[in-house]
């Protein structure tokens, strides 16, 4: 396995997470191509050229590069994206002509799925399906997606040579929602920087960032119905007679179209309960500098709807910081429940209140859970997910590919 085609239409590893549609998917392809590289295996990130002034081509460290391609306005919405995957295909089929062609092809997202399903077929090239997220789990939690994206997914999955899951909880919903082959799915979890995600000292973090020695709870993600922050600021609210000077830090802006609605609830709910002064946001951060963040909090507070995998919450551990999650997800497999952090199988504020003030209350089980955390999050390495990785490229690219089913 010496080459491989990496498509991530909507969102570019050269986008800071936490911004416009950009997050953990980003860091993903980020950080996976990035070890990649480091074992042998040459990629070419491919993405919709978003902006009028990006090179054609971005040599990021030897052995990844990114590789912008026309593919509508620059300045069009994600849900109208769907209409430029043609156009987004043809581009890549170019390119990859004039390159020689790659040994495999790695999408990421259903949008690319559908680009990759294409160049599948043209290039006769084995496809690895990479969904981060699912429309109809998305829609179990109240977020429905629409019906082309869901025949989209049930179309790529159909004939993917492989499918990565994050966990077995993803395995499941492949295969009980979309009817997916159980022999084509793999899980291969993302893996964290230890070299940046790493436990430190609290005190000098919050000194870093301006916080006191109050009680600090952490939010970080895109500010979306998805991620919950609400959930976290009526979290903080149910704290205020045990903890009345606790504040939450909010990591993140605004994103996809609910973002601008979320944001308005999330105002509200500061005005309803006086928490102008405790609640603190702060504008997306470069990947690594969050690790200060993590460090500097008490608690990270994971309240998604739905969660393929959960990287703020590994990187949350690898730092040496309790969690209090969502129960869903690949969430469920990162935190032990009691053990390396705290499960809510609710949506009910009080119920991530109560999980938080355990931890606040009782600052050796906070130690203890914080410790079992870092030392399960030395397990994840993108190096091993590299490894594994390369290894059943090479295995896919000595079959025949398979046909749509």
């Amino acid at each position: 396995m010496r080459s491989l085609a990496v498509l991530s239409l909507h969102t570019s590893p050269l986008v800071q997470p936490g911004s416009g549609d950009s997050g953990g998917m980003n860091v993903y392809v980020r950080e996976l191509v990035a070890a990649l590289a480091q074992a042998g295996v040459r990629s070419e990130v491919y993405v919709r050229r978003w902006a009028d002034d990006l090179p054609d081509v971005v040599d990021v460290e030897p052995g990844f590069r990114v590789v912008h391609v026309p593919a509508g306005p620059v300045d069009l919405a994600k849900e109208d994206l769907p209409e430029v995957v043609d156009e987004f295909t043809a581009g890549v089929a170019r390119h990859l002509r004039r390159q020689g062609g790659p040994d495999a092809i790695h999408a990421n997202y259903w949008l690319s799925g559908l680009a990759g399903h294409s160049l599948k077929h043209e290039l006769s090239l084995p496809l690895v399906s990479t969904f981060h997220t699912l429309a109809r789990v998305k829609a179990e939690t109240g977020d429905p997606e629409p019906d082309r994206r869901v025949d989209a997914e049930t179309e790529v999955i159909a004939c993917s040579d492989a499918i990565l899951a994050n966990c077995a909880a993803e395995v499941t919903q492949l295969v009980e929602l979309y009817g997916a082959d159980p022999s084509r799915i793999e899980i291969v979890p993302p893996g964290v920087d230890h070299a940046f995600f790493s436990p430190g000292n609290r005190r000098g973090a919050r000194s870093a960032l301006g916080l006191g020695d109050h009680p600090v709870l952490l939010f970080a993600g895109r500010i979306q119905p998805l991620k919950g922050l609400t959930v976290a600021i009526a979290a903080l609210a149910e704290l205020s007679d045990r903890h009345p000077d606790a504040v939450l830090v909010v990591v993140g802006g605004r994103s996809g179209a609910g973002g601008e609605q979320e944001m308005a609830a999330a105002q509200a709910l500061i005005d309803l309960h006086g928490l102008a002064d405790r609640v603190r946001f702060v504008p997306p951060q470069p990947h690594h500098l969050l690790s200060t963040y993590y460090r500097a909090a008490d608690v990270c507070i994971v309240p998604s709807r739905s969660e393929s995998f959960g990287l703020v919450a590994l990187e949350a551990s690898a730092c040496g910081t309790p969690v209090v999650a969502a129960a869903v997800g690949g969430l469920r497999t990162l935190v032990d429940d009691g053990v390396t952090g705290f499960l809510v199988d609710t949506r009910d504020p009080a119920d991530y209140a109560a999980a938080v003030g355990t931890l606040l209350d009782d600052p050796a089980l906070a130690a203890k859970i914080a410790e079992a955390g870092a030392e399960r999050a030395r397990g994840f390495t993108w190096s091993t997910t590299a490894a594994r990785l390369r290894r059943l490229y090479a295995d896919l690219t000595a079959r025949q590919p398979v046909s749509c089913s």
